[in-house]
């Protein structure tokens, strides 16, 4: 691809900045730990890339699908909304009984609605894909970034959940 480390460069920052699902897989190392994190970092690693490319290969060769789009930029912030009610008004239980983190399909589905995702996806298509004859191949590197950085940013994002807890849960760290 003739602009790959531009195309790297956008998606190191997009897939490393705060979002809904770096937010959900620190909060789940947090809680759960890296392995039961596992699952929710799968659902990234390959709804990401994959909702992605299916976004913008809908919008380049079947037509314009603007009530779609529509739909997945409410049903998206709507989730985002639902996600971040459940995390400010989640109590603590005095019990040690934990609920589950967030599931691989669960995950994995969002990705097709998450608002972030959906304007990356706008911008990596209409700046990195070209739709003539090389559309199959920037389609294809664009996937590959995509998963490169998908993977290492929830990896980097679950790692800070899990050394925030460290501190969290340090009694002398709280007193002071």
């Amino acid at each position: 691809h003739p602009e790959l480390l531009s195309m790297s460069l956008f998606m190191l920052v997009t897939s490393c900045s705060p979002g809904p699902n770096n937010i959900v897989a620190s909060y789940s190392a947090f809680n759960f730990g890296i392995i039961k994190t596992i699952p929710h970092m799968c659902g990234v690693i390959f709804g990401l890339p994959l909702g992605s490319v299916s976004k913008f290969w809908i919008n380049k060769n079947i037509l314009n699908l603007s009530l779609i789009q529509e739909i997945l930029k409410y049903g998206g912030s709507i989730f985002l909304i639902y996600l971040a009610y459940k995390i400010s008004f989640s109590t603590t239980k005095s019990s040690n009984t934990k609920e589950n983190p967030v599931k691989f399909i669960e995950t994995f589905f969002f990705q097709f609605l998450n608002p972030k995702a959906v304007i990356v996806s706008i911008i990596i298509v209409s700046t990195y894909v070209d739709s003539g004859e090389n559309f199959v191949n920037h389609s294809l590197w664009a996937l590959a970034v995509a998963f490169i950085f998908a993977c290492f940013s929830i990896f980097f994002w679950s790692l800070i959940g899990k050394f925030l807890r460290r501190f969290a849960t340090n009694e002398k760290f709280i007193k002071r």
